[in-house]
């Protein structure tokens, strides 16, 4: 019953609706009285020979009006508990994907998205099952059971109750040993759901690097060991809930035998009339609900506080980038300055970068440069306050970062990431992302400045085309350049691409970085890059490796130094000359 505690804040909010929902299983319980009793009556009518058409007609009459009753009231309790029940559901999702959203990398590299999307579904339907089915199972089972109880005293005999319902406690102590173990048991299933949902995830994802490496027997195998293993789970949850009917069974059995043996005892005595004794076997028959709800209740419950327990887990998990009291929601502009002295990823040792230090005008171009690995991306996810805890500072406008909105300081930085993500909707809605409403001459607008313009216009449907399921429909230069645009539209102070020309050949990469250069004269730009034709024309170029600056300057400069910049560009450039050699061949 701990399930009930914990989602009593949902309750206290519920109040109203829930009460008026059980008063009319409290009405329905009553009405339900009445055919019992309307039967004894007739049946003592009969015996004693004083049935008539009137008297006969009268109690149909009652019955129907009983059976209006009914309806009205199940009609009542219904859209009052299923309503609340559903309520709680959209608020949970509400609140669970709100934490989603707010939650840093940490949380994600925590958390798989398989079983993320275990808890948002089967977890979050788990605990609405409490709100709706639990409730009423609970109410009804105890109000149900309630009234025919009382009503079997004084309509009936007390002391033939009192026998009846002397198996009634063993099924107390059953509900109660079988409900731990049903707690532990689907806590076990619900983990063996969230592998199967990673699992699939990961599959679909990656289908295109299984089929090609010939994994796709081995893959199958490793999902249906999954499968089974959930099946396990799923057998032993079956199995401790299917031992709860058989026992009720018993249990009701039990007490037939006893009233028919002590019934028709209490008949030939005439301690009771042999309508009475229809009567009680009715009410009986009424406490075979409230007996096998009992057992379905604990399995609802059980279900409910493994999977709340779940959720609870997630929504008390904490993000490490917290906004400042009072924290600056004027845009982030100006002269960026950048001072790390030291920054570990969590539960490293070695520090990913040390003594970086640059500084970039308004207006200005940093290229970043150096073997993979070196923290070029590292740089990046500070900058975009992905990480927090790093020993320097970094201003921007000549405030630290970190004085300023997430909202605020996000809106100044247009970034195009080396894993470029398309959204499932069409090319023209992923270009305005983050102002749906912008007129398709500022999306055209940016696409050209991507020089993706016109090859979007050669597609069938041009701006309406579906990309598909993170872009799978377009190449991966195409995907680059949608991501660029989508970056360009909101006119950002500092725009960041991480590699993202890696995809395009070199005339349009120039054509890129050419228009990018004349649109952006009075805007910050950052470019971290694998090819130095990328940042050839930067204002200053930082070569990292290990986490350190080791060289810096303009390109000329660094060619003259003769270091790592000057033997990667002569390395690149007679690559470029044998590819162009390798195409006027052919």
């Amino acid at each position: 019953m701990s399930i009930f505690r914990k989602l009593g804040w949902f309750f206290k909010q519920e109040k109203k609706h829930y009460l008026i929902g059980i008063f009319s299983l409290f009405a329905v319980a009553l009405v339900q009285l009445v055919p019992p009793k309307v039967i004894g009556i007739i049946i003592d009518e009969i015996a004693d020979k004083n049935i008539s058409m009137k008297i006969i007609f009268t109690w149909i009459a009652v019955l129907v009006v009983a059976a209006f009753l009914q309806y009205l009231f199940r009609f009542i309790w219904r859209t009052n508990i299923w309503g609340s029940a559903a309520r709680l559901e959209k608020e949970l999702r509400q609140r669970l994907f709100a934490h989603f959203t707010a939650m840093d990398s940490l949380f994600y590299q925590k958390y798989r998205t398989g079983d993320l999307m275990a808890h948002a579904t089967n977890d979050l339907n788990a605990i609405q099952n409490v709100a709706g089915a639990g409730i009423l199972t609970f109410a009804d089972s105890v109000i149900t059971g309630g009234t025919t109880i009382i009503a079997m005293v004084f309509f009936i005999d007390w002391r033939l109750t009192l026998i009846a319902l002397i198996p009634l406690p063993l099924l107390a102590v059953t509900s109660r040993i079988l409900g731990s173990k049903l707690h532990d048991a689907f806590r076990e299933s619900q983990e063996a759901f969230s592998s199967i949902n990673d699992k699939t995830q990961e599959s679909i994802t990656g289908i295109k690097v299984i089929k090609t490496f010939g994994q796709d027997k081995e893959d199958l195998a490793d999902f249906e060991e999954k499968i089974e293993n959930a099946i396990a789970k799923n057998k032993r949850v079956n199995f401790l809930d299917a031992l709860f009917d058989p026992f009720i069974t018993l249990i009701i059995g039990l007490s037939y035998v006893v009233t028919i043996i002590l019934g028709g005892k209490y008949v030939l005595e005439g301690t009771i009339t042999i309508g009475q004794m229809v009567s009680f076997i009715s009410y009986i028959g009424m406490l075979v609900w409230p007996m096998f709800a009992i057992g379905r209740l604990f399995n609802v419950l059980e279900r409910g506080n493994a999977s709340y327990d779940r959720v609870s887990e997630l929504l008390r998990e904490k993000t490490h980038i917290v906004e400042q009291l009072g924290a600056i929601q004027t845009p982030a502009k100006g002269e960026l300055n950048v001072e790390i002295k030291e920054f570990h990823y969590p539960k490293e040792e070695v520090p990913a970068l040390e003594q970086i230090k640059f500084a970039i005008k308004e207006g200005d171009t940093l290229g970043i440069v150096g073997k993979t690995g070196a923290g070029k991306t590292t740089i990046i996810k500070l900058l975009m306050r992905e990480y927090d805890s790093y020993k320097g500072q970094i201003k921007f406008g000549g405030r630290s970062i970190k004085e300023y909105s997430l909202d605020a300081l996000l809106r100044s930085i247009g970034y195009v990431p080396q894993d470029h993500f398309l959204f499932s909707m069409t090319i023209r809605d992923n270009i305005r992302f983050s102002d749906p409403q912008l007129s398709a001459e500022k999306v055209e607008e940016a696409a050209s400045s991507a020089f993706i313009n016109q090859e979007i216009k050669a597609l069938p449907k041009g701006y309406d085309t579906l990309v598909g399921e993170r872009g799978v429909s377009l190449s991966g230069g195409q995907k680059q350049r949608i991501s660029i645009a989508r970056a360009l539209i909101q006119s950002p102070e500092l725009l960041i691409l991480d590699d993202a020309l890696s995809a395009v050949d070199a005339k349009t990469e120039e054509a890129i970085l050419h228009n990018l250069k004349e649109e952006r004269k009075n805007k910050t730009t950052i470019i971290a890059a694998h090819r130095l034709s990328s940042v050839m024309h930067a204002n200053e170029i930082v070569v990292i490796d290990k986490g350190r600056i080791v060289e810096r300057g303009t390109h000329q400069e660094l060619l003259a130094l003769g270091g790592w910049y000057e033997q990667m560009w002569e390395k690149q450039q007679l690559e470029a000359k044998i590819e162009g050699g390798e195409e006027d061949g052919r």
